[in-house]
């Protein structure tokens, strides 16, 4: 199996379960008109698509392909590389979502009970499932060898930032700024150890 192949298939691992897990999440109370989410909604599936049209799949069986020559190779070791930086991505997004429990959800929302989540991942970044879905997105964009590819994770990236900018408004006015703002003022929005963008 290539590195890309291994890397393609933790994805499709990854959806399955995210999707099956979607079930385990407590009844909104509040969430923003949905023409606010169109923006990040169009951003990231639009990344997705381009991401996803860099590479193929013919019969079952992986092969590299899709839209646009490609523009590199990776080596093996550099290669596995990313495919560990795609395992790494969905497990830190893994841990955070199960950090959350039923607080979690797809899109913008106030849960019942809702309360700021400081523990866990959420000690490193404001957004871990955001910035582990980005790494696994990034991964995936070298391992492609195309610009396309990389083209979409900029997407999905800027994407995943206009969604966490609303979601934290939103949040602070239905939770009130006290209870946001001092965890925003500690901890960085989607990159560890580091203040921007936020």
């Amino acid at each position: 199996m290539s590195p890309l192949a291994a890397a393609a298939a933790i994805w499709g691992l990854w959806a399955i379960s995210w999707a099956l897990a979607a079930v385990w999440s407590s009844r909104a109370a509040a969430r923003p008109e949905v023409s606010r989410s169109m923006p990040y909604w169009i951003l990231t599936v639009g990344g997705m698509l381009l991401l996803w049209a860099s590479v193929r799949f013919d019969f079952g069986s992986f092969r590299r392909g899709g839209l646009g020559p490609r523009f590199w190779s990776v080596p093996d070791a550099a290669g596995w590389a990313m495919t560990a930086l795609v395992a790494a991505g969905f497990l830190f997004a893994w841990w955070a979502r199960l950090h959350l429990g039923s607080l979690w959800s797809g899109t913008v929302t106030r849960k019942e009970g809702h309360r700021v989540v400081d523990t866990g991942p959420y000690r490193f970044v404001r957004h871990p499932i955001y910035t582990g879905l980005i790494a696994g997105a990034l991964g995936l964009a070298v391992l492609t060898g195309r610009p396309l590819a990389l083209v979409g994770c900029v997407l999905i990236a800027v994407g995943y930032w206009v969604k966490a900018r609303l979601e934290e408004g939103f949040l602070s006015a239905e939770l009130g700024e006290a209870a946001y703002g001092d965890y925003r003022e500690r901890t960085p929005m989607l990159i560890p150890f580091v203040r921007w963008p936020s």
